[in-house]
């Protein structure tokens, strides 16, 4: 279950697992509850962390979250979703507006503060949960710290990036595209008791994109897909 957040962003993070046979991803909108048969909740990033994580609290998903954590289920918070995972979010200059602090999901033990540097930069990165390498990027504001920060989620060119619970159901990461990982998106889901069916997601968007281009090919549009590539 990925929940909709009304500044949403970068959530093509979530296209390998969409691909796949065996997942069925739901997309929770406002007003929607979140499903109590999911296995896996995610919140993916964010245009605004401190605004969207109010509009989650009004959505009543903060309480949504705690049932589905109380029934044995996992939540994976990406950029600003893990932000918001924290104990709280800090903006001392107010980036992101008028709100200067507010509390956080306490699900893992960390806490963010607003900086205006934007980090933005793709990353060659190695999954500690299964020692595999992934390949992804990073864009967000603000800096997360804190005693859980210390079970990492993944080495960033060697930092140590995101937090895990003590647990293990509770993770959080500033990395994206990390489902794009053959590897990683495997052991993932099958800690999840989900087969993973697609053994190389980049050979399955090449092979769409060729059959797109023979279809505007045979409508003499083939130069068209061939300048967007």
């Amino acid at each position: 279950a990925v929940l909709v957040l009304d500044r949403i962003a970068n959530f093509d993070d979530l296209d390998p697992l969409k691909a796949e046979p065996g997942v069925d991803l739901r997309f929770v909108r406002s007003g929607d509850a979140i499903p109590g048969d999911a296995v896996l909740v995610i919140i993916p990033g964010s245009k605004s962390t401190i605004a969207d994580l109010q509009r989650l609290r009004a959505n009543g998903w903060e309480r949504d979250l705690q049932a589905h954590l109380a029934r044995g289920g996992h939540v994976l918070g990406i950029c600003g979703g893990y932000q918001m995972f924290g104990r709280s979010v800090s903006d001392p200059l107010g980036i992101e507006g008028g709100v200067r602090k507010i509390e956080g999901l306490g699900l893992l033990d960390v806490a963010t503060v607003m900086a205006p540097e934007k980090v933005v930069r793709n990353t060659a990165a190695v999954s500690v949960l299964y020692d595999v390498p992934l390949q992804g990027y990073e864009i967000h504001l603000g800096e997360t710290s804190g005693p859980d920060a210390d079970r990492p989620f993944a080495h960033i060119e060697g930092r140590p990036d995101g937090a895990v619970s003590a647990d293990g159901r509770v993770m959080g990461t500033y990395l994206h595209g990390l489902f794009s990982s053959d590897a990683f998106r495997a052991r993932f889901l099958a800690e999840l008791g989900i087969g993973a069916g697609i053994t190389d997601y980049w050979q399955s968007v090449e092979g769409a994109l060729d059959a797109i281009a023979l279809k505007l090919e045979s409508y003499g549009l083939g130069e068209v897909l061939t300048r967007a590539r």
